[in-house]
């Protein structure tokens, strides 16, 4: 008896055992793939395009709504690089389901967390804890030419 009160006690005590931690970070995108190219995790032949910015050249859907839902370990890792890590595995999820359906490049790009958007024609979405980083996006794989 005395030790599920001790139990209790301790919950009670330290709120973060019983409350996650979810910051929500906003950080530049064109940063984010320069340095998934530059470190050879994605090849260029991908572009990545935020809504708000529109590829010159006429762009035709392939497949509208693609969805990339990715986490990661943010233990001892600062909120910032653990962002600038999840997002990079979303950027090569993005690219790779580009590169299946023959696209040439990802458009209209928006955070979706949690399945809301948010629009920002230079930043994404990034949720950090004290274990875990997400990072949720959805575009459309578009043919530009």
């Amino acid at each position: 008896m005395r030790l599920k009160h001790l139990a209790a006690l301790l919950i009670i005590a330290l709120p973060g055992v019983s409350q996650a931690r979810d910051t929500p970070m906003y950080l530049p995108f064109d940063k984010a793939v320069a340095e998934a190219t530059r470190t050879g995790k994605i090849d260029g032949s991908v572009k990545f395009y935020l809504a708000g910015n529109v590829p010159a050249g006429k762009v035709t859907v392939v497949s509208p709504g693609a969805v990339t839902n990715k986490k990661t370990n943010a233990f001892n890792k600062s909120d910032q690089v653990a962002c600038e890590w999840v997002v990079q595995s979303a950027i090569i999820s993005l690219h790779q389901a580009a590169k299946n359906a023959g696209a040439n490049a990802v458009t209209n790009i928006v955070s979706y967390y949690k399945s809301n958007e948010r629009k920002d024609a230079s930043t994404y979405e990034c949720h950090a804890g004290a274990i875990m980083a997400g990072v949720a996006l959805k575009g459309d794989l578009a043919k530009v030419q």
